[in-house]
């Protein structure tokens, strides 16, 4: 047990220009079966700009110190989730979002690697920074969302959407950082590919290796370990089912919502598929955007807690508890 982590600060950038899922292009490349998957996934449109991944997450990282009433200078540290595909090879991102902020003080490095599963170690690594040294007091997790190919559409899974997420975690602040519970697993870790080496970037193209794996093992796999993960992460904080206000999922296809739901007996929030429907998939991100939606929506109302999912093909799997308010909870750390 260790004393309560905060998230003083949750904010989004989301692009004007959108794009709407029946005008994709490569729906015509697709043989007539995904292409009506694709068109059965919930989702009606899409953000889709020029913008890179760092310019997106700065957009994200901009809004959420400026909520928090912070100068880029009081900033202590700077955790960014690696975008899917680098702009270039050997130069880092995490420290141009750093100069792009005006963030020069602040302690700077990036986590990734668990795809829309890497909010769990993002969120992991800043509360280990606030429980190691003690003078330390705000530190800004940053993303920036853009798939790693110019096909947005992922089958059988989802269709990428452009976005920015940031979440400022401190010592202090509207919402508390209970828990976090993760697991992994390194047979599937390469399920999902892109062959980009001597490819132009016009030709790249996300892979799965086995869609059967994907629909059938992982998803059994998936089932039992959101149950035991569900189970030990409410019991490790004294919580029955009936304790949480709201569960959130990240946000993939109606198909993934009807999954979670089933697995783990729960509904989820109405904002989940709402965000679906407007924003498709963005990544890390999802589930903070549906928390903050079940916030101003009222479906978390202050005093309750809330069940954010996270599941990644990689495959990994991640469930973070958040209070809305200050419930005199302390945190887990591990």
């Amino acid at each position: 047990m260790a004393a309560t982590v905060a998230l003083r600060a949750v904010a989004h950038y989301l692009p004007e220009r959108t794009l709407k899922v029946p005008d994709l292009p490569e729906l015509d490349e697709l043989p007539a079966a995904e292409a009506e998957t694709c068109l059965q996934l919930g989702i009606d449109e899409i953000r889709a700009d020029d913008q890179s991944a760092t310019e997106l997450a700065a957009g994200a990282a901009s809004r959420a110190l400026a909520d928090a009433g912070l100068s880029p200078h009081e900033l202590d540290a700077l955790i960014v989730i690696d975008a899917r595909s680098p702009e270039t090879l050997m130069s880092s991102e995490a420290t141009r979002l750093q100069a792009l902020l005006g963030a020069r003080r602040a302690l700077t490095f990036s986590v990734g690697g668990l795809g829309c599963a890497s909010i769990g170690p993002a969120l992991l690594a800043a509360r280990g920074l606030l429980a190691a040294d003690d003078t330390l007091d705000n530190v800004l997790i940053a993303h920036g969302s853009k798939p790693a190919t110019p096909r947005r559409y992922r089958h059988p899974v989802t269709v990428s959407g452009d976005g920015g997420q940031a979440v400022l975690v401190s010592r202090r602040g509207p919402l508390r950082l209970l828990d976090v519970a993760q697991r992994t697993n390194g047979d599937y870790w390469n399920l999902f590919t892109v062959d980009y080496r001597d490819r132009p970037s016009a030709d790249w193209r996300e892979d799965c290796a086995d869609v059967r794996s994907y629909s059938f093992k992982l998803a059994i796999e998936t089932r039992n370990h959101l149950r035991e993960l569900h189970r030990a992460l409410l019991d490790r904080n004294g919580m029955r089912p009936a304790d949480v206000g709201c569960h959130l999922s990240q946000n993939l296809s109606l198909g993934s919502f009807r999954f979670t739901e089933e697995t783990l007996g729960v509904e989820l929030a109405g904002v989940c598929a709402g965000n679906l429907r407007r924003h498709g998939h963005l990544g890390p991100g999802d589930v903070l955007l549906n928390l903050m939606s079940a916030i101003e929506s009222g479906a978390l109302a202050e005093g309750e807690r809330a069940v954010l999912l996270n599941v990644s093909p990689v495959a990994a799997w991640s469930l973070l508890l958040v209070e809305h308010g200050d419930g005199g909870g302390t945190s887990h750390y591990l």
